[in-house]
């Protein structure tokens, strides 16, 4: 579902912060390109690595933008990026797997990226970024595990 439409059919930056289960679903259904701030390099990483991974093998294309690692140049057999701006084609999807405190910081790079959506794993969430993500007509999910949302849906 497109930006225009989802505002037009409600009207409102704030109908873009809906996070019900039929919005998840169809995000989850809908999203095909998926850049991971902030994803580890290896497993032993924990869920910054092993939930990129769960996705990739549900079907996503997943594109690597670690914060650290300088020297590692692909993550699950994809090539790094270092930034959003590098990612061609464009992710429809911003997973992030950064601290709250951290995702500031992110704003103007997601913001220039123009994803149809920003998510933000299961405890991280920042209101004053997701308004700005909102605002700019981008859907925003706050402090939901993506692997939790697809396996309750049978992926």
């Amino acid at each position: 579902m497109t930006r225009e439409k989802l505002t037009e059919e409600t009207g409102s930056w704030r109908a873009l912060l809906d996070e019900s289960a039929a919005t998840i679903a169809r995000i989850l259904e809908d999203a095909r390109r998926i850049a991971v701030i902030g994803i580890k390099a290896q497993p032993s990483d924990g869920p910054s690595y092993t939930v990129p991974e769960y996705m990739q093998r549900s079907g996503y294309d997943i594109v690597p933008v670690p914060i650290y690692f300088p020297d590692i140049t692909e993550i699950l057999g994809e090539p790094v990026h270092r930034s959003l701006d590098t990612v061609q084609p464009p992710a429809d999807l911003v997973l992030l797997f950064r601290r709250s405190t951290d995702i500031a910081r992110h704003v103007d790079e997601i913001l220039s990226a123009k994803p149809r959506v920003v998510w933000m794993q299961l405890g991280i969430g920042h209101e004053a970024a997701a308004e700005q993500f909102a605002r700019a007509g981008i859907k925003v999910i706050q402090n939901k595990c993506f692997l939790v949302e697809l396996q309750r849906r049978g992926r």
